[in-house]
């Protein structure tokens, strides 16, 4: 199940969209879409424990609290990438649309610094919020784009070389599609 559908470069960066099982990505770091408390019982916090061990959620623990907007750290445990980075995005229903928008692109900031601290050069990201947050995915790919391209353009030293979107179901891999045809059909 594992595909590339898209690829496109921002400068020298490749950027990948990708239809698979963010687990099963060789990168340097995967992103994990956790919640405040790095609690990761279900979606994709859920799945990443289940596949790496329980020793994130060990780590996750001594971490504790991280704010919406945020990013923290841990091992990967037996997962094929070296990192997880837990980053807090917002739940939809709990802001308006604007400060949602803004806690989400902190989110993937917050990621690409601590990828950045770390000296990493490959990273995938789900589609943050989107699932039980109810983030409309139309919205979180245009959200998630920006905050990419914007982080680049405003760190040209990033470490950081490939950034992968992995995006586990159709209807989220279309909205995620139709937002990168949008911006770099043509490219």
């Amino acid at each position: 199940m594992e595909q590339v559908i898209a690829q496109t470069t921002l400068g020298e960066r490749r950027l990948l969209l990708v239809q698979g099982d963010i687990t099963r990505q060789k990168v340097d770091a995967i992103v994990n879409a956790a919640n405040e408390w790095l609690q990761h019982g279900g979606g994709v916090a859920g799945a990443i424990v289940r596949a790496g061990g329980y020793t994130i959620q060990e780590e996750s623990n001594r971490i504790g609290h991280v704010p919406t907007g945020s990013a923290a750290v841990t091992g990967a445990g037996k997962l094929p990438a070296r990192y997880v980075i837990h980053a807090v995005g917002p739940i939809w229903s709990n802001h308006t649309p604007e400060e949602a928008d803004r806690l989400l692109a902190s989110a993937v900031r917050s990621s690409l610094q601590r990828a950045d601290e770390l000296n990493l050069q490959s990273m995938a990201f789900p589609a943050i919020s989107s699932g039980i947050y109810g983030f409309p995915k139309e919205r979180c790919a245009r959200v998630m784009l920006s905050a990419i391209e914007d982080y680049f353009a405003q760190n040209p030293q990033s470490s950081v070389q490939e950034v992968r979107l992995v995006l586990y179901d159709n209807p989220t891999l279309e909205a995620f599609l139709a937002e990168y045809n949008r911006r770099y059909a043509g490219a």
